[in-house]
């Protein structure tokens, strides 16, 4: 063991810097010995008086120095001609400084200097357990990973069961190894650093994240380090509320790095704005009463988003949580299922988010984040650690706004009574018109579609115009992929001869509103009866039916309108024929569609682009395919059967759900037979 070298504690090797912790980026000129002293010097400080030590901790306590003597010129070429390799670089400035160093983080007790560096040689018969992980598909990256075992030059002498290999085949341009830490019960793949400086930088970052949660009776970790990132991450909270997220983010991660309060909740919010959820937790802001009710609802929506009916993850996240905050997260958890949670805010901006929920119900997203947009000036935060409204994410209706671009905009916005240059806005998700029917799907799954549009009246008077009964009461706001999937409820009887649309209902432009259905049934040309007239009562409605890109079946289209209750023209062409009646508008006549094209699906878009400009409508393709919106179940797009025509009836019958044990209802919904 090599004796203690005792010195006197000198300046900081980390500074703030322009807004950020500053580092030195050439190796070779990073001051060594002014970082490891601060290392030294914040290590002493943190030891309890009554902490057990053994006699090497102790001498290096009273020292203020975890190191050992230099190295000399000699003693490190000894060590390369043992080793027959050069050092790299940041390793030789090291060992000129420290001939070895105590506590690299909070696994390595012991890391190599001269006497102690050796090739591993597979020591730890590592190679074939990750050798034996990779699959043909692996990576340069992976088998490298796997052969370091071969060839690492060990540097742990006492440890956790942690390795730390430098690796002399992954060698970047200024010569420096790469350094390889793993341990077994991470559970993780070996972690990867540039070179040796940037290993001991993260023992040191690994180190302040264990003394930052000190247990009472512990001594209070407080050191130029800590105060100089904790005055970081105030700057980096007000850069944000500025809008300067991006600057604002790194110097959190920095500060997060290390373990400094308040970091991680705040980067967090970031985090979650940019459309990123995996491992946010808002570390403690979410269980706080003050800011429970905007960061506990997007934590919840994540949990059920993911969590199969199973709770019992949910309580890692609320850790700390006070049992009235825990009933306030399972009630939210219960809404989030059911469809029912909705977001809330104090003042002029709790105003406009209930302007903008009822656009986006009627599926105007775009208009519906403009008003949100327009308002933020106006949201005032719950407390010094709220940086943006996040709790309409979790809603149902206003949830499916947020996209990264939106979420940049809205970080980039000044709030929260700080001045700073307003973003210029992102663009609409929507396009104009109908067109974009015409354009593949993701998975290119939108091969058929069918639309009533009706002019001067209300989404909400659709289902009355379209349906009879129970069909005409408006579900709550769904995707279309719930709406097609929830259980059928009062409904017991299914016949083949019917076709009845699950149509969701919105705006679709100025005067007109729609009814839509993306997976019809299909198309029976002989017994379809188009709903245009039936909508039409004291007004115009227009129908289409498009299946021109359909899999199966011959590919047709149909297009229908009528004014107070008379069809006033139609055509269908189906089977490569047109069909039609009434006086058609030139725009619309189907010979200039379908008369020359040998493919009818080259007539789909121009079709489509002839509707918006007769009727001057639109489609709101975000909220259709991303959004939710109120649906009903339509009146039959199909006649009657005649007689001699056969069809089948199922009916269902549906059973009173039991009690559970214990007197409880199951939540398995009705039985069916």
């Amino acid at each position: 063991m090599h004796e203690a070298l005792p010195v006197a504690a000198s300046g900081g090797a980390l500074s703030v810097v322009g807004g950020s912790i500053g580092h030195m980026t050439d190796t070779t000129a990073f001051d060594w010995r002014a970082f490891l002293l601060k290392w030294s010097e914040e290590w002493a400080s943190s030891l309890s008086d009554d902490e057990t030590r053994s006699e090497d901790d102790e001498a290096a306590r009273r020292a203020g120095w975890l190191g050992f003597p230099p190295a000399s010129e000699e003693r490190i070429a000894a060590m390369e001609e043992r080793l027959g390799r050069r050092m790299p670089p940041s390793y030789r400035e090291f060992l000129k400084v420290s001939d070895g160093w105590r506590h690299a983080g909070g696994f390595v007790w012991l890391l190599a200097g001269t006497e102690d560096a050796r090739w591993h040689h597979d020591e730890s018969g590592l190679t074939e357990s990750f050798e034996e992980d990779l699959d043909e598909d692996a990576g340069p990256e992976e088998r490298q990973e796997a052969g370091i075992w071969r060839r690492g030059l060990q540097l742990d002498v006492e440890s956790d069961i942690t390795y730390v290999l430098m690796d002399p085949e992954d060698v970047g341009e200024d010569g420096e190894w790469a350094v390889y830490t793993w341990s077994s019960w991470r559970a993780a793949p070996p972690e990867r650093h540039a070179n040796f400086l940037e290993f001991m930088r993260e023992m040191h970052r690994e180190f302040h994240c264990l003394r930052a949660h000190r247990a009472d009776g512990e001594p209070v970790f407080d050191n130029d380090t800590t105060r100089n990132l904790d005055a970081l991450v105030e700057e980096a909270r007000l850069e944000a509320l500025r809008g300067g997220w991006e600057r604002a983010g790194k110097a959190l991660d920095e500060a997060k790095g290390y373990g400094r309060p308040r970091a991680a909740g705040l980067g967090d919010q970031i985090r979650r704005l940019l459309g990123q959820t995996s491992m946010v937790y808002f570390d403690g802001l979410a269980t706080d009463p003050r800011y429970a009710p905007e960061l506990l609802p997007p934590l919840v929506a994540e949990h059920a988003a993911h969590s199969y009916r199973d709770d019992s993850t949910l309580m890692f996240s609320l850790r700390g949580a006070d049992d009235d905050l825990v009933s306030l997260a399972y009630a939210t958890l219960d809404q989030v299922r059911s469809g029912t949670y909705r977001y809330t805010a104090a003042g002029p901006f709790g105003e406009a988010v209930e302007r903008a929920r009822e656009l986006a119900r009627w599926g105007d997203t775009d208009g519906a984040w403009r008003t949100l947009m327009d308002a933020l000036p106006l949201w005032e935060p719950l407390g010094p650690d709220h940086l943006a409204p996040l709790g309409w994410v979790a809603d149902p209706v206003l949830g499916p706004l947020l996209t990264p671009e939106r979420g940049r905009e809205l970080l980039s916005a000044p709030r929260g009574e700080q001045a700073g240059e307003a973003p210029g806005p992102t663009a609409g998700l929507d396009p104009d018109g109908l067109a974009w029917l015409a354009e593949p799907d993701p998975g290119n799954n939108r091969t058929s579609y069918r639309f009533v549009l009706v002019e001067g009246v209300e989404p909400e008077e659709l289902s009355g115009r379209l349906a009879d009964g129970d069909g005409a009461v408006l579900s709550e706001p769904m995707t279309l992929w719930d709406a097609r999937h929830r259980p059928p409820h009062s409904r017991t009887e299914f016949s083949s001869y019917e076709d009845r649309a699950l149509m969701a209902v919105g705006r679709a432009g100025t005067g007109w509103c729609f009814a839509f259905e993306g997976d019809p049934a299909p198309f029976d040309r002989r017994r379809f009866v188009s709903p245009a007239a039936a909508a039409s009562e004291g007004t115009r409605a227009v129908v289409v039916w498009s299946g021109l890109r359909a899999r199966h079946g011959e590919p047709f289209f149909h297009l229908s309108v009528a004014r107070d209750g008379a069809e006033q023209y139609a055509f269908t062409y189906a089977g490569g024929e047109i069909r039609q009646s009434g006086e058609i508008p030139r725009a619309l006549d189907p010979h200039r569609f379908f008369g020359a094209l040998a493919d009818g699906a080259e007539a789909e878009r121009p079709l489509l682009e002839a509707v918006t400009g007769e009727f001057g409508v639109r489609l709101p393709r975000h909220a259709l395919t991303n959004g939710r919106l109120h649906t009903f179940r339509s009146r039959s797009w199909t006649r009657p059967p005649r007689d001699g025509e056969t069809y089948a009836v199922i009916r269902m019958h549906l059973e009173e759900p039991r009690p559970a044990a214990g007197g409880r209802t199951g939540d398995d919904g009705p039985g069916q037979s």
